[in-house]
């Protein structure tokens, strides 16, 4: 069990590393990504998954003796939904009060794009966070095999 265990949570914390760097060289080139936003949400089931089989073991009586162990397993689901609330209000930062509707063709491409690069700054460093607390899980396992 403990080898599935850690098996599942390198992959969780590879996925987000990966999903990080992407989106991270993506908005650092200014370019729109759907590769980034594909691993993105790869990484987002996985993790979800981690918690789920992380909620599993706990039940069937594998406990960490590090208290913290669970904080850093169900902080990234936290991280996530706040990365994901932080994405759409950039959206609205973007825009302000200006009609989108009113606006020609080619600016609202302009405000598209800017709207993509901001969101896909903020998800990088959601998933950046997401990697960090996993690696930590990984790491406080400690009497739970």
């Amino acid at each position: 069990m403990s080898g599935l265990y850690l098996a599942l949570g390198l992959v969780v914390f590879a996925l987000n590393l990966a999903a990080a760097a992407l989106g991270g060289l993506a908005w650092q080139a200014n370019r729109l990504s759907m590769t980034f936003w594909y691993l993105l949400r790869i990484a987002q089931v996985a993790t979800i998954i981690f918690v789920i089989f992380e909620c599993v073991l706990y039940a069937a009586g594998h406990r960490s003796e590090d208290g913290l162990h669970y904080l850093y397993v169900f902080l990234p689901i936290i991280a996530s939904l706040f990365a994901e609330a932080m994405r759409g209000a950039s959206a609205s930062q973007e825009l302000g009060e200006t009609d989108f509707e009113s606006l020609s063709e080619e600016r609202q491409q302009k405000v598209g794009l800017a709207i993509v690069h901001r969101e896909t700054g903020v998800m990088s460093v959601g998933a950046f966070v997401v990697a960090f607390l996993i690696w930590r899980a990984l790491s406080t396992t400690g009497g739970m095999f």
